[in-house]
């Protein structure tokens, strides 16, 4: 078992034993160079700076104890934030009414509003313009997108 995967397991752990913690998930986890570890959680309640701290702490008594860092490190537990790709079903589901951008295998884009998701496909919803005579008008469609044909999908900031 390499680091990263002993790092998902405690955390893993530490999800079953703490109430307030039994929703969240790990999104992915990163070791840069300079012994830089990050962890992104998530959770279908919303993720929060005292959840983040439990889960940092619970990992820093792991590595301290176990040295897997070494002394130096940096380690930094937080949400995936904006911007991030959306990775698990969950994601879209805790996601949907926001606007996103939907990067297609073929590299085209797709932007609209999340409007629903399962285990095949997502679907937002889209202002297309459309002829009627010699006038334009605005209209929306739903459309629905396999999963299968999507590299990655990211939720926009609403200004």
């Amino acid at each position: 078992m390499d680091l990263i995967e002993r790092i998902a397991q405690i955390v893993e752990e530490k999800y079953a034993i703490d109430e307030e913690l039994a929703d969240c998930y790990t999104v992915d986890i990163e070791l840069k160079p300079g012994n830089k570890l990050y962890v992104f959680v998530d959770s279908d309640s919303g993720i929060n700076f005292g959840k983040c701290k439990k889960i940092s702490r619970h990992l820093e008594s792991y590595l301290d104890t176990n040295g897997w860092l070494g002394s130096q490190y940096v380690l930094e537990v937080s949400s995936p934030g904006i911007g991030r790709p959306l990775r698990f079903l969950r994601q879209y589901h805790k996601n949907i009414g926001r606007t996103v951008v939907v990067t297609l295998l073929d590299e085209t884009r797709e932007r609209g509003i999340l409007k629903g998701a399962d285990e095949t496909q997502v679907v937002i919803e889209q202002t297309v313009i459309e002829k009627e005579g010699k006038k334009k008008k605005e209209v929306l469609v739903e459309r629905a997108i396999p999963f299968d044909q999507i590299e990655r999908t990211v939720v926009k900031a609403a200004f």
